[in-house]
């Protein structure tokens, strides 16, 4: 056991856990606990949702494809980049403007409640169930390497303080606990880029013309990776359109006084974000240089652990630790973000508006939404453990096609479309929905790649399209809804000005 990874560890649990407890007592309502009461300011807000973004997949998964595939593992840092565009100049506003607490509350202002909440709520959950097993595989395979715990061990130990932030603080608990993890985040790669390019002279051109000299001009070329020129693309839809419908980053919306509040926390985001994505290049191509490509594949097939190593490579044992528990904190961080959304879902969109007709209390909504969250959590847990030799960047591409596939159709032509029906939209989240999960699991990520009936490792291509086609057949083979048509005009004016939003 790495004993200053351990005391590094338990340090962080033990804040964390402080600040759940400061949190729960002051957590009392269902504003509270999905909204932390609307008290969070634009500039928190900014770093708690780089602090939920900036997940297990970007610092480990990415840092991991870089070291092993070069120019195709930076990909995924330019797509999660470039996709806060979309969130900034499409979404964010008028989501806070038209919700109260979920995406669903938007849908449900001019469609009928029962169908879209339905549908929402089982989205919401699926797609948080795929991004969660990423951070959970990553944080299995952290503890495993330092600690030199059971993986199965390690995932049981994450999954109960992740339920713990949940269940006892919400969401103001699991803000600051992403604000914390988003400055020992960005502290711990800053550090490491710094030390990877002093190796280099700080200068970008050593550093790749290094590259170049050691592993080949094809490391820095497309296609080691991604030999289908239409598999990156694909790969682009859905790192480009899956943020704006990821159910734990909309969420964060709704924490924010104002709409205002809103577009400055995307802003603060993308900075911090950007910061940190055209980092994680220095990570990658520093641990390819400088980790033996054997080393960061025998810690973990995926390559997973390359940054955690390369930290090793340059810092020795305190570093490697450092990072890891960063690594760490990063995981708790995300994971109760998306535990808080899934649990949301189920309690407020499904439980409370669809079984209970709206009638359930707060107290009986608030006890619903902490056992669902135990109930996610559990199921997490467990296929995590299903899928423990998969790189986490690649399972969280996965969840972003889900969200670029069933959300994104059924929130732009909602805000935007006033011929819109529920129909349409229960047809665009359901299509969405399982065409991206049935084409993974007829593709090479499940079936020999000989064998794979259908081609590509990421659905985005295909899935995106079809989601919008399901949406837009489903609202023309129904009936013009005239309530709802009359409820648009009142939806688009408060979506654009705030006028009427709470």
């Amino acid at each position: 056991m790495n004993t200053t990874a351990f005391i590094l560890f338990v340090l962080i649990v033990a804040i964390t856990l402080l600040v759940t407890y400061w949190a729960a007592k002051r957590t009392q309502t269902t504003s509270d606990f999905y909204a932390a009461g609307r008290s969070i300011t634009g500039w928190q807000n900014g770093i708690a949702i780089a602090g939920d973004y900036m997940s297990a997949a970007s610092f480990l998964g990415i840092a991991g494809l870089i070291a092993l595939f070069g120019f195709d593992g930076f990909l995924y840092s330019v797509g999660f980049l470039v996709a806060f565009l979309v969130v900034l100049l499409i979404v964010a506003e008028p989501l806070r403007n038209t919700g109260k607490y979920t995406m669903a509350d938007m849908l449900a202002y001019r469609l009928k409640a029962k169908p879209v909440r339905s549908a929402a709520a089982l989205s919401t959950m699926a797609i948080s169930a795929f991004y969660m097993i990423a951070q959970l595989v990553g944080a299995g395979g952290i503890i495993k390497l330092l600690l030199g715990l059971d993986y199965t061990v390690s995932i049981i130990i994450i999954g109960t303080l992740m339920i713990l932030y949940v269940v006892f603080g919400g969401m103001l608990a699991t803000t600051w606990v992403q604000i914390i993890k988003a400055v020992l985040l960005m502290s711990g790669t800053t550090l490491l880029s710094v030390w990877v390019l002093q190796k280099y002279d700080f200068s970008l051109v050593t550093l790749f013309n290094e590259v170049a000299a050691q592993k080949g001009q094809r490391f820095l070329e497309p296609g080691l990776q991604f030999s289908n020129p239409v598999e990156n693309i694909s790969l682009g839809i859905a790192l480009l359109a899956g943020t704006a419908g990821l159910p734990h980053i909309l969420i964060r919306f709704y924490t924010v006084p104002s709409a205002r509040e809103a577009r400055k926390s995307v802003v603060w985001a993308m900075f911090i974000i950007g910061s940190f994505y055209i980092m994680t290049t220095f990570l990658g191509f520093g641990a390819a240089l400088l980790v033996d490509e054997e080393k960061i594949t025998a810690a973990d097939k995926a390559g997973n652990m390359a940054a955690p190593l390369l930290a090793e490579a340059l810092g020795g044992n305190f570093f490697l630790a450092f990072i890891a528990a960063v690594a760490f904190a990063t995981i708790l961080a995300v994971v109760a973000g998306l535990v808080i959304s899934a649990a949301g879902a189920f309690a407020h969109d499904f439980y409370s508006n669809v079984l209970r007709g709206g009638k359930a209390s707060d107290e009986e909504q608030m006890r619903v939404a902490k056992r669902a969250s135990i109930g996610v959590g559990v199921v997490s847990i467990i296929l995590a453990l299903l899928a423990k030799d998969m790189n986490v960047a690649f399972l969280v591409a996965l969840a972003f096609a889900v969200a670029s596939s069933a959300n994104l159709p059924v929130i732009l032509f909602s805000l935007y479309w006033k011929r819109f029906t529920t129909q349409g939209a229960v047809w665009g989240i359901l299509t969405g929905l399982i065409s991206s999960v049935l084409l993974v699991l007829i593709s090479p990520n499940f079936m020999p790649p000989e064998s794979a009936i259908f081609p590509l490792k990421n659905p985005a291509l295909v899935s995106v399209p079809l989601g919008f086609l399901g949406a837009w057949l489903g609202t023309l083979l129904s009936p013009r809804d005239q309530a709802s048509e009359e409820k648009f005009t009142e939806l688009y004016v408060r979506s654009q000005t705030g006028i009427g939003a709470e």
